[in-house]
């Protein structure tokens, strides 16, 4: 499981990670590239589930759950914590595990996880930032932050937006998109959402938790409450 984040992090909403080849970047060689897309990127199969099953029990310990919480594991291999109730879908991705999304039954906040192809996640978000990758309506970058403390390795990016495309209109948007390190080795995204006009405490939160639950199938995971 991730270690040392006890704060954050959350990822792009219509940004999702893609390689048309590992080493193979459109051609040029080189890692992998990100382009914008909608969490149903055209072309991209799309399954849903509805209220999926929680956890029996925790895969590994952890510390207790926030009211109103449960902790998953998810099909595509990892364990997660996010609001009871939630819907999951998932999209098809060319590039490690599927794109998973979990919604609010009004749509209006969502948490995203998948796999980054870049080499780094200060090298995922270098690429997202810069003018060869499209951003959503009216991006304002609010916050860049490294999180790497020795034990974790990990970037935060914090903007909002005024629309995303295949999401409700409510105005601003306000989204926490944090790229890391995971016990794995694999490097993957966790992002949050909601309406900017409610504050941003409930992104916070809902990112907080899912770090610090996050835990690849492929890792060892420590026990939760460490981070």
């Amino acid at each position: 499981m991730v270690v040392g984040a006890a704060a954050v992090g959350v990822a792009v909403s219509l940004v999702l990670t893609f390689v048309a080849d590992r080493g193979d970047d459109d051609g040029k060689g080189g890692g992998g590239h990100t382009v914008a897309a909608s969490s149903s990127a055209p072309g991209a199969s799309q399954s849903t589930d509805v209220s999926p099953s929680p956890s029996p029990s925790p895969s590994v310990s952890g510390p207790e759950l926030p009211p109103g919480y449960r902790s998953f594991d998810d099909p595509e291999g990892f364990r997660i914590a996010y609001p009871d109730g939630w819907t999951r879908s998932t999209v098809a991705s060319t590039y490690g595990i599927d794109v998973v999304n979990y919604r609010s039954g009004d749509g209006e906040h969502r948490l995203q996880v998948y796999q980054v192809a870049e080499p780094t996640p200060a090298a995922s978000f270098e690429l997202y930032l810069s003018d060869q990758t499209p951003k959503p309506a009216g991006f304002r970058k609010l916050g860049l932050q490294t999180l790497d403390d020795g034990s974790f390795t990990g970037t935060r990016l914090e903007y909002t937006a005024d629309s995303l495309k295949g999401e409700p209109d409510i105005g601003t948007w306000h989204v926490y998109d944090e790229r890391f390190v995971a016990s794995d080795g694999a490097i993957y995204a966790i992002a949050a959402y909601g309406p900017d006009a409610d504050g941003h405490a409930d992104e916070l939160e809902l990112l907080a938790t899912a770090v610090t639950w996050f835990c690849p199938q492929a890792g060892t995971c420590d026990d939760a409450s460490a981070n």
